[in-house]
């Protein structure tokens, strides 16, 4: 089954300054059944708090389930009545034990599955239990076993949406397939984000060719320059600097938490985008390819769509899941 044509599919009335809110106004999702990983925080609590408020039933899938009740009630505290109820699952994506718990537990259909949670520019070469490098493990790996669990119960919702939080990180590399690890290069905080943010668009358009008999959806997207979030917990901020000023790093123009979640709640709600599958979406509309890094605040690599490389690194991914 192959992926729609790439005609553009551009609200006309949702852009850069849109939130969140004001996509979902009038959406109704009372019967579904959503997850959102790292929901305990920034866009992903937003993203949590507008899908419950149109009806849905959100697992808020994080680390630190006590925080995540915390956070629970406070959203609940702020919906309106009738709206969805709000739970919460423990889900740590650099250990997979806790992702094969979080899919053994689940039971019944599920219509909308949101891989937020992330990691950004840690500083220093880490890897994960089972030897991943930390953010390809985090970004990438957890998210594709959460993923790939849950297809049954994606497949028994009819209709069901699945939304990678990718980044204009991307920019920073390709999916380098040939040490993603970090065994032979040396190691650097932005390369690896980089990789691990290509890793989630080729893995929307994997799952929109593999997933489109079971009328799953899968696109990705940049939620935008958010600075109020937990993502950057771990960067250098000096280093960040000197990036913007020697042009390596260019940064979009910033937005609030209530609008960097809004390409998220459109991808997982909004009726605009029914049937599209395979995308990179950015301000609430697909993005525009780019054909290099400096100066660029927008758009997506062609490497990033490339169906080879979803499909090489699909392969890859089952692979280092069952070692």
């Amino acid at each position: 089954m192959s992926v729609p044509s790439s005609a553009p599919h551009h609200p006309r009335t949702f852009g850069a300054s849109t939130t969140a809110a004001e996509v979902t106004e009038g959406v109704d999702l009372h019967g579904r059944r959503a997850v959102v990983t790292g929901a305990g925080s920034g866009i992903g609590a937003e993203t949590a708090r507008v899908l419950a408020a149109a009806g849905a039933d959100v697992t808020l899938a994080v680390r630190d389930t006590a925080a995540g009740a915390r956070v629970a009630e406070r959203l609940a505290a702020e919906l309106p009545p009738g709206s969805g109820k709000l739970t919460v699952g423990r889900l740590d994506l650099a250990d997979r034990s806790t992702v094969a718990a979080f899919v053994a537990a689940w039971q019944g259909p599920l219509h909308i599955l949101v891989n937020n949670a992330g990691v950004m520019a840690l500083p220093r070469l880490s890897r994960t239990p089972d030897g991943q490098e930390w953010q390809f493990a985090v970004n990438h790996l957890g998210h594709f076993a959460l993923a790939t669990g849950l297809r049954p119960a994606l497949a028994a919702a009819g209709g069901a949406r699945v939304v990678s939080v990718s980044s204009i990180g991307h920019l920073f590399s390709p999916v380098v397939f040939d040490d993603l690890a970090y065994r032979f290069r040396p190691y650097d905080p932005w390369t690896s984000y980089g990789q691990s943010k290509t890793a989630n668009t080729l893995f929307a358009v994997g799952a929109a060719e593999r997933w489109a008999d079971d009328g799953i959806t899968a696109n990705a997207l940049m939620p935008g320059n958010i600075a109020d979030t937990s993502l950057a917990r771990h960067m250098d901020m000096d280093q960040v600097a000197a990036f913007v000023a020697s042009g390596e790093l260019a940064l979009p123009p910033g937005k609030t938490v209530e609008q960097g979640a809004a390409t998220s709640a459109l991808l997982a709600a909004s009726p605009t985008v029914e049937g599209v599958t395979g995308r990179y979406f950015e301000d609430c509309a697909e993005a525009g390819p780019v054909t290099e890094r400096a100066g660029s605040v927008a758009g997506v690599a062609p490497y990033a769509l490339d169906r080879e490389n979803a499909a090489r690194l699909w392969a890859v991914s089952e692979d280092l899941g069952r070692a």
